[in-house]
């Protein structure tokens, strides 16, 4: 089913350029997705290529499409412009940024998983229901990329279904910086002990409640779900640091203590 429709009243380049304003900004547009070809386009909204060819000149000029040589047409990556990169740069090199990040994330998230259990609707459940399963997959098969890459997609779905486009760009945004490792490495809590199983039992919860219609247990599940990654960063952070540390000791000794004599075989 195409995403796009018929222009009704009008048909001019402002009726084109609203239709696919509208869709970047309730996120059914994402960045890299690429337009039909102009043909195509002119036909579904039932407009002329000259008309067509002035909205999406327009749109460019916008920042909102790019047009790529003998690649077609396509969103620009609007979402990663919420965090510039010297900004990503300083967050990526104070620890504070990440504590900070994962209060943030606690409280968003707990309000975003409120409303999509108020909104949420039976074509949003599916595409839950669809990314779950594909989590389940990834983590039966321990296919870490795959079953983080479902996780950040989870997380942005919960965000569409909470039908609050400020919401939906502001986590996407966010959830970029999660991806690219920003912030920390998510090998770090995905390598603590039982962490891949207690991460895919909080991801079935805020699924449950959200499927369920129920507010407060999705609020409370979302809640409890950045308690467990800010405990668990905090853990893997400190076992690496006592890594390091042992490491250091181990060399140091080594290089100050005088080899053992060799005993040829007699046992002490």
């Amino acid at each position: 089913m195409s995403v796009f429709s018929r222009i009704v009243h009008t048909r001019t380049a402002d009726g084109v350029v609203r239709q696919i304003e509208s869709l970047i900004l309730e996120g059914v547009l994402d960045a890299g997705d690429r337009l039909p070809g102009e043909r195509d386009l002119a036909r579904q909204f039932d407009v002329s290529r000259p008309i067509l060819r002035a909205a999406l000149k327009r749109l460019e000029a916008q920042g909102l499409l790019v047009t790529r040589h003998g690649g077609g047409t396509h969103i620009a990556d609007v979402t990663g412009q919420v965090f510039t990169e010297p900004v990503r740069a300083l967050f990526a090199t104070h620890g504070k940024a990440t504590a900070d990040y994962l209060e943030y994330r606690r409280e968003i998230e707990a309000v975003t998983a409120d409303f999509a259990a108020r909104r949420a609707t039976a074509a949003d459940r599916a595409l839950l229901e669809r990314l779950m399963a594909r989590m389940t997959e990834a983590h039966a098969a321990e296919d870490f990329e795959a079953e983080a890459a479902a996780d950040v997609a989870f997380h942005n779905a919960i965000g569409e279904c909470a039908h609050n486009i400020v919401l939906l760009h502001t986590l996407r945004g966010c959830y970029r910086l999660l991806a690219d490792g920003v912030f920390y490495n998510r090998a770090m809590v995905y390598g603590q002990p039982g962490a891949r199983e207690a991460l895919l039992s909080q991801h079935r919860a805020i699924h449950a409640a959200v499927a369920a219609g129920d507010p407060v247990a999705a609020r409370a599940a979302a809640v409890g779900h950045i308690d467990y990654v800010e405990r668990a960063l905090a853990e893997a952070t400190r076992a690496d640091d006592w890594q390091r540390v042992s490491r250091l000791r181990l060399s140091q000794r080594r290089a100050a203590q005088p080899p053992l004599p060799e005993e040829s075989g007699r046992v002490l």
